[in-house]
């Protein structure tokens, strides 16, 4: 990003947001005229609106968090192997992890489970599920390994915590 770009809004992918609505406005004019033109230029804001900014040496760009994030999300409630984390982010199960805790500060492992612990405190809040149901919707083994990695992150039992947050 240029001096002249630092107060210009960005689209998501880092892409000066004017130009992309520059490119999609030209492309409206020129369809009636020039359709393969129009459609160029279309494809030009699309592939812009794709490319995610580089990442630090090290890191990962942030379209790789999105696309780890998006995976854990729909996978939460079974076996996240970090083979198909790395795979989502297209890189080597080794090289994958250093990049991750570089970025997040985390390793994947418990990153997942931190994820898992706020699923689960979210149906604890919004549910009247048991313990046991909720544990196994959040991916873990049983209710004893929940209650074990939920202490770890919270400090309390899950069943005190659900009646901390009842009595709020």
């Amino acid at each position: 990003m240029t001096i002249g770009q630092t107060r210009q809004e960005l689209s998501p992918a880092g892409a000066p947001a004017g130009l992309i609505a520059a490119l999609l406005r030209e492309a409206r004019e020129t369809l009636d005229i020039d359709r393969a033109a129009a459609r160029l230029l279309v494809l030009r804001a699309a592939a812009m609106l794709d490319e995610a900014p580089e990442a630090a040496p090290g890191r990962l760009a942030p379209w790789q968090i999105r696309r780890i994030d998006a995976h854990i999300e729909e996978n939460i409630g079974s076996t996240i192997p970090v083979e198909a984390l790395a795979a989502c982010a297209k890189l080597s199960a080794g090289y994958f992890g250093r990049a991750f805790k570089a970025s997040l500060g985390e390793t994947p492992h418990t990153y997942i489970l931190r994820k898992r612990m706020d699923r689960a405190r979210r149906l604890m809040r919004e549910t009247s599920a048991p313990l046991a149901a909720i544990a196994l919707e959040c991916g873990m083994a049983d209710q004893s390994h929940f209650g074990r990695t939920f202490r770890r992150f919270t400090g309390m039992s899950p069943h005190a915590w659900r009646r901390s947050m009842g009595e709020a």
